[in-house]
C-alpha cells in the first residue's frame, strides 16, 4: 500500500516558447515570447517581466523590452506533443489527454512492475526530458482535481507529490482562485463575503455558497475544497465542442470585416467537424470587447448537420444580432464554437424524409483541399487573405 494517489497530472512548461528555446541555443534563458500581434506563448523568463499568454504583442513588448519575439511554429509544436504522448501511453495505458501539451495518466495499476506513482513520475519526466528535450511539470495526488493544483504549484519543471493525509493541509492555504469554476466575478463575491482562501471556502456553509452562487456552483466549489472529485481517468474521451477564435487588435472593424472573420472561422471548424465524423446542434460565437469582458451568443438548430452553410447562416444571425452591442463597446476578439455533437450516425430524418445535400459539396470540397491544400479551393471572400494560425489539437 501506498499513501500516494494514482493519478498524475503532467503539464509542458511553457510549451511553444519551450519547444523554441530547445530547438535554438541562443534562446535558452533568455525573455522569448511566440507570436508578435498576440502573445501565443511566453517563457518564464518573459512571464517574469508580466508578460502572459493572450496579451498585446505591443503591451508585451513594453514589458519586457528585451524579449525575444518568435514566429509559431506549429509543425514542430505537433512533432513535439507526439513524442511527449509517445512517453505518457509508454508509461501507463490509462492516458487521458487534455490538450497538445497536458494529460491525466493513472499509474494506480502499475505499482508492482513501476513502484510508487512518485518513482512512476520521476521517470516520466526524465523520459520526456531524454526523447523531446523538453520541461515537464508533474502533479500526484488521489484526485484528478488535486493533481492538476498540485502541478500548478510546482511549475515550472517539478514534481509535487499530495500525500492521503496532507491533502486538505496542502489545499486550504491556497487562494479561491485555485479552485476550477472560480474565475474574476465568482472570485469577486467570494472576497466580498470575506472568503479568500479555500479553507475559508471550506468551512463555510453549503447553504451560503449556494444561495450566494447558485446551486450547481455552490456545491461544486464546495465539494472540491474538501476535495471531493470522483471523476477518473477517461480513454478515449471525445470532445465535446470543436471551436477556433481570432483576435482582432484593439482597431475598429466594420461589420463587413467582421463577417469575412467569421466565415473564416466557420469554414475551418465546420470542416475538423466533419473529419471527426460528427454532426451538431448548437452554434455559439464568442465575443471579447474592448475591455476585455466576455459574452456569448448561441443558436440551436432544429436538426444536427454538419454542413457549413447552415452552420453559418446561424452564426451571421447571432453575429447581426450583437452589432450594436459591438459598436458601442468595441471588439477585440471573435470565435465560434460548435457543440451539442452527437456521432455521424444515421438519425431520424424530418418531413419530408430527405436527407440535406448540403454537406455532399462540403464533402467533395473537403477532398480537394486534403489532397491539393486549403487554398485549392476557398471562399470568394477570403482570397488575398492570409490563413489564421491552427493551433495544434489532440486528433478527437
Amino acid at each position: 500500500m501506498t499513501d500516494e494517489g494514482p493519478i498524475l497530472h503532467a503539464d509542458l512548461d511553457s510549451f511553444y516558447a519551450s519547444v523554441e528555446q530547445r530547438d535554438d541555443p541562443a534562446l535558452k534563458g533568455r525573455p522569448v515570447i511566440v507570436g508578435g500581434g498576440v502573445v501565443l506563448a511566453a517563457s518564464y523568463e518573459a512571464k517574469a517581466c508580466g508578460v502572459r499568454t493572450a496579451m498585446g504583442g505591443a503591451q508585451a513588448r513594453r514589458l519586457c523590452p528585451q524579449a525575444v519575439v518568435v514566429p509559431p511554429r506549429m509543425s514542430a509544436y505537433s512533432a513535439a506533443s507526439k513524442v511527449v504522448f509517445e512517453v505518457f501511453h509508454d508509461t501507463t495505458p490509462w492516458v487521458e489527454g487534455l490538450s497538445i501539451d497536458e494529460a491525466f495518466l493513472d499509474v494506480g495499476g502499475l505499482t508492482r512492475i513501476g513502484g510508487r506513482p512518485s518513482r512512476i513520475a520521476e521517470r516520466l519526466r526524465a523520459t520526456v526530458a531524454e526523447r523531446a528535450g523538453l520541461p515537464i511539470t508533474v502533479g500526484v495526488a488521489r484526485t484528478k482535481f488535486l493533481a492538476k493544483v498540485a502541478s500548478r504549484v510546482a511549475k515550472p519543471d517539478g514534481l509535487l507529490v499530495v500525500p492521503h493525509d496532507a491533502e486538505l493541509e496542502f489545499l486550504h492555504p491556497l487562494p479561491v482562485g485555485a479552485l476550477w469554476g472560480v474565475g474574476k466575478v465568482t472570485a469577486e463575491k467570494l472576497r466580498a463575503r470575506g472568503i479568500t482562501t479555500v479553507g475559508q471556502l471550506a468551512a463555510s456553509e453549503p447553504v451560503d455558497l449556494v444561495s450566494m452562487l447558485g446551486r450547481a456552483a455552490g456545491g461544486h466549489l464546495h465539494a472540491l475544497a474538501h476535495n471531493r472529485d470522483p471523476r477518473r481517468v477517461e480513454v478515449g474521451r471525445r470532445r465535446g465542442s470543436i471551436g477556433a477564435q481570432r483576435a482582432l487588435g484593439r482597431g475598429r472593424r466594420t461589420p463587413a470585416e467582421l463577417d469575412v472573420v467569421l466565415v473564416a472561422l466557420i469554414d475551418r471548424i465546420a470542416r475538423r467537424l466533419r473529419a471527426a465524423r460528427r454532426v451538431c446542434r448548437t452554434v455559439t460565437i464568442r465575443l471579447r470587447f474592448a475591455d476585455f469582458t466576455r459574452v456569448t451568443r448561441s443558436h440551436t438548430l432544429n436538426e444536427p448537420t454538419a454542413g457549413t452553410g447552415v452552420l453559418l447562416a446561424a452564426a451571421r444571425e447571432l453575429l447581426v444580432a450583437a452589432l450594436p452591442m459591438i459598436a458601442d463597446r468595441g471588439i477585440t476578439l471573435l470565435g465560434a464554437a460548435l457543440s451539442n455533437l452527437a456521432d455521424e450516425d444515421p438519425f431520424q430524418l424530418a418531413l419530408p424524409f430527405e436527407r440535406q445535400r448540403a454537406t455532399q459539396l462540403d464533402t467533395a470540397l473537403d477532398a480537394v483541399r486534403d489532397r491539393f491544400g486549403k487554398a485549392a479551393v476557398t471562399r470568394a471572400v477570403l482570397l488575398g487573405r492570409p490563413d489564421d494560425l491552427e493551433v495544434p489539437l489532440l486528433p478527437d
